[in-house]
Order: structure tokens, then sequence, then C-alpha cells
């Protein structure tokens, strides 16, 4: 494998799964889910499996590869990782938040980029220029770290409802008099 590439991989795999991580284990501990949009809606035990999921993903993207056990689970857990970031993509349009599907579709794209760079751990058979993995990656890893950054910076304000004040809004997002 290119060094390059292969440095490229290490560090967006660091930081998916950093973020993934830090985003998962709140959710297991159920702390600070206050802030956190939607899951005050959903049951108590959907939340911890997300947050699993989330942290098992996150353990399964850099601990078998660095361990040398079952090397293979890492481009399955980056496949899951893009699955889980598209998800709460379709779970933030629902919300009407723009810069959080944003956020997480480049998080679905890095992950399905690190799934195709570490493909060879499980078929040697697939071939992609080890170039475009490097551009793809320098690409997408800043974006989503700016991403990140203005979402907690708390400058990217989104407003609660696009109509008049009087209005309220129900669950699918339509004005109701």
């Amino acid at each position: 494998m290119n060094t390059t590439l292969n440095v490229v991989l290490w560090i967006a795999q660091g930081f998916l799964a950093l973020f993934f991580f830090a985003g998962g284990a709140p959710k297991v501990l159920g702390r600070g889910l206050d802030n956190w949009t939607g899951f005050s809606d959903l049951p108590r035990a959907q939340v911890v499996l997300i947050g699993v999921t989330e942290v098992l993903a996150a353990a399964g993207l850099v601990l078998p590869k660095v361990t040398g056990v079952m090397p293979w689970l890492t481009p399955l857990a980056a496949i899951g990782l893009a699955v889980i970031g598209l998800m709460a993509a379709g779970f933030h349009v629902r919300a009407n938040e723009h810069l959080n599907v944003l956020e997480t579709s480049l998080l679905a794209c890095i992950g399905g980029a690190i799934a195709i760079g570490r493909w060879d751990l499980i078929d040697s058979s697939t071939d992609v220029a080890p170039w475009m993995l490097v551009v793809a990656l320098c690409l997408l890893l800043p974006a989503a770290i700016i991403n990140v950054i203005v979402l907690f910076s708390g400058s990217a304000e989104q407003p609660a409802s696009t109509g008049s004040g009087s209005e309220q809004l129900d669950g699918t997002r339509q004005p109701v008099a």
C-alpha cells in the first residue's frame, strides 16, 4: 500500500473514531443529551443502542488494524459508520437542521472513503488509485473539521421556524394554524 495513502487513512480513521466515540459515549451514559436534537423523543433503549453501535464501530475502525487481530473488521466498521452517518443525516433533515445534515453527510463520505481504502484487508482484487483516495480524504477531512468547529462555536444558529411567530410546527414540519 502507498505510504502516503496509509498515513492519510490513519488520520481519517483517527478523526472518525474520535468523533463517533465522543458522540456515542454520552448516549450510552445518558449525560448531556438535553442539548442534542430529538433524543428526548426517542426511547432510552434506542438511544443506548445508537450509542453502543457508535462506540463499537469507532473501536472497530482502529483496534483491529492496530492489533492485527481480525483486521478485516476495519473496512466493515467504516461502512457501518457511513450508514450511521447517512441515517443521522435523515434524522437532521426531518428536524430542518441543514448544517447538521452537511456534517453527518461528510462523515458518511469519510467512512466510505476509509472503507474503500482499507478494502484490501478483505479482497485484494480491488484496485483504486491511491491518489484518488488521498485527494478525496484531503478534501473531506478539513471540510468536516471546519463544519464541526462552526457547529460547536455556535455561530451557525438556525431558526426554529420559517413561518410567523403565531404558527406552530407539527412532526412533519408543516405549519399548523
